[in-house]
Parts: C-alpha cells; sequence; structure tokens
C-alpha cells in the first residue's frame, strides 16, 4: 500500500493553480517580448496564451484546471505538464516546459534565445 506521504503533493486547490499559471504564462509573455524576432507575436486572455509565429503558424499555451496541467499545442503535437518539485515537466517525456517551448518556437520559425526558470 502507497502511503501518503511518498506521493508528490497535488496544487490544492483550484484558485493556487490558477495563481500559479498566472505567473507562468506571464512569464512566457515576459520572454517572448524579449525575443528578438520581428514575426513573433502573442496575446493571452483567460489563462490561454496565443503566439503567432507568421507563416509557422501558431502555438497555443494554456492551463487545464481539471487536471493541473498546463498544455501546448503546436503542430507538432500536443504536449502536458504537471508541476513536480518546482519544475513544470511533460508528462511524457520529461522535458521541461521553457526548454519545449524553446525547441517548438524554434520548429515553428521563432527565434527564442532561452526562457527563465518558470515558476512551478
Amino acid at each position: 500500500m502507497l502511503e501518503s506521504a511518498s506521493l508528490s503533493p497535488p496544487i490544492q486547490d483550484e484558485s493556487g493553480f490558477v495563481a500559479l499559471t498566472e505567473r507562468v504564462l506571464a512569464a512566457i509573455g515576459a520572454a517572448l517580448d524579449s525575443a528578438e524576432s520581428g514575426d513573433l507575436d502573442w496575446s493571452e486572455n483567460d489563462g490561454v496564451l496565443t503566439v503567432d509565429c507568421g507563416a509557422g503558424g501558431r502555438i497555443i499555451v494554456n492551463r487545464h484546471v481539471p487536471n493541473r496541467e498546463i498544455w501546448v499545442a503546436a503542430k507538432s503535437g500536443g504536449f502536458h505538464f504537471r508541476a513536480e518539485g518546482g519544475i513544470w515537466k511533460d508528462t511524457r517525456s520529461g522535458e521541461e516546459l521553457g526548454a519545449e517551448l524553446r525547441r517548438l518556437l524554434q520548429e515553428q520559425g521563432a527565434a527564442l534565445d532561452d526562457f527563465p526558470p518558470l515558476p512551478g
């Protein structure tokens, strides 16, 4: 039988999760603002951040409250990230959210040097 102390503590309540993801989306927006790509534009509305990569298409980053995850949709597929130990990790590959966003942006033609650490 698993003891509850051995499990990673989930983000307890919806308001805490929403507040955390607001900080994550703001950090992503700040990183995008500092990007040196003229074809990169973004907007955020009610927990959904849309990155327009010009001819490369769009990347959508949004919070998924029921699962306490951040979901990313890009040309190459969909990705789910869960906060683990202060880091947002892909639930399949274990890749960190910022590193994965950087890779996806590059695949879709947007230049971005790096993401700062994203609050998890």
